[in-house]
C-alpha cells in the first residue's frame, strides 16, 4: 500500500514580512566584524606575583585562540612578553579584557619586533 503524497504550496513572502526579518546593514556588520580572524600582537607585563603562573597556558586554555610568544624575558621582579594571539576579533577582545582583569599590563605592538 502506498502512502499518498500530500501536495504543498510554495511558500510565497510578502515584501512586508521579507522587509521585517532583515536585519539593519549596522547589526549585520557588526556581527560580521565579530566573526573575522584577527591576529593581535602585544607586549604584556606581568608583576612579580604573576611571573611564575601558567597565565599564557590558562589563556589558551579558556579562550579559543592561538597563542605565539614572539619573545620574552623574565626576570625575578617582572616578566615582560611579546605575544601574538589568533582567532576571532571577539574572542581575541576576551582574552586581553580578561588578561588585564588578572593584572597583566597589555600594550599593543608599535613595530614588527621580530618578522621572521
Amino acid at each position: 500500500m502506498a502512502a499518498k503524497k500530500k501536495a504543498t504550496k510554495p511558500v510565497r513572502k510578502t515584501a512586508k514580512k521579507a522587509a521585517l526579518k532583515t536585519k539593519p546593514a549596522a547589526k549585520r556588520t557588526a556581527k560580521a566584524s565579530a566573526n573575522m580572524r584577527k591576529t593581535a600582537r602585544l607586549w604584556l607585563m606581568f608583576p612579580q606575583r604573576l611571573i611564575t603562573k601558567p597565565v599564557v597556558w590558562e589563556l589558551s586554555e579558556k579562550f579559543p585562540v592561538i597563542t605565539n610568544v614572539r619573545q620574552a624575558s623574565v626576570t625575578g621582579e617582572i616578566g615582560l612578553v611579546c605575544l601574538e594571539l589568533d582567532g576571532l576579533a571577539n574572542d581575541v577582545k576576551k582574552a586581553v579584557t580578561w588578561l588585564e582583569r588578572r593584572g597583566v599590563s597589555v600594550e599593543p605592538v608599535e613595530i614588527n619586533v621580530i618578522e621572521s
